[in-house]
């Protein structure tokens, strides 16, 4: 229930007026936000906001904190597990350096490409009323999409750095766009709209932020998790 009164207030466009201009003008913070989770143990986690420059991409603000899980994992409701403290990183972030509230989040996970087309990113999204997109490393299979020959074929497909195709389900909706994102990696990245942006955007701004396979800001907050976490 509280899922589908979130899921309410989803916007799928573009919000912003940089995201109308091709080179994202106006664009100068992008924030990443990941859990890391401690081996062995499903109660802790580190949860990790960090602010990086756009278009340089460089690291501005971070705050890695351990926290402790309350909420079960249960497929298909993980935001319960990890929003809240994204949330309170994203709070602490407006009451010490409000000047780097990042213009737009990437979040490591899916949006609209959920079995209820309300995954993490919508549902931070939608909490903290900021532009988000879901990027995932691994096919959510919702809607008739399948890990299948044919998509492995259409994965093959994508040679360069910046080919994609749609993730059309069986109801006829485009849920994402997978994407080729660098050179050294034929593994694609899973997009989707999380809040306040259209999902052309969407591909656009994460194939703009890639140095390697994974996009910079979400590296960052991963690297930095696990980095807090082994000290």
């Amino acid at each position: 229930r509280e899922q589908a009164r979130l899921k309410a207030g989803v916007v799928e466009q573009d919000t912003e007026q940089w995201q109308k201009d091709p080179n994202f003008t106006g664009l100068e913070r992008v924030g990443g936000v990941d859990l890391s989770y401690v081996k062995g143990d499903d109660s802790s986690a580190c949860a990790s906001l960090v602010v990086l420059s756009y278009p340089a991409l460089e690291v501005l603000y971070e705050d890695c904190r351990m926290v402790a899980l309350t909420a079960p994992y249960v497929a298909g409701f993980l935001a319960f597990r990890e929003v809240p403290f994204l949330v309170e990183a994203l709070q602490r972030l407006q009451q010490e350096e409000p000047k780097l509230r990042p213009q737009v989040l990437l979040v490591d996970g899916n949006g609209l490409l959920h079995h209820r087309g309300f995954g993490v990113a919508c549902h931070l999204g939608v909490l903290t009323d900021l532009p988000c997109i879901g990027v995932a490393k691994n096919l959510l299979q919702v809607d008739g999409l399948a890990r299948d020959e044919r998509h492995r074929e259409q994965i093959r497909s994508l040679q360069r750095p910046g080919d994609t195709f749609p993730l059309t389900g069986t109801s006829g909706r485009v849920l994402g766009v997978v994407l080729r994102s660098c050179n050294n990696s034929s593994k694609p990245l899973y997009i989707s709209v999380g809040h306040r942006v259209s999902l052309d955007t969407a591909v656009r701004l994460v194939k703009c932020c890639c140095r390697y396979r994974i996009p910079e800001p979400i590296r960052q907050a991963d690297i930095r998790s696990r980095e807090y976490i082994r000290k």
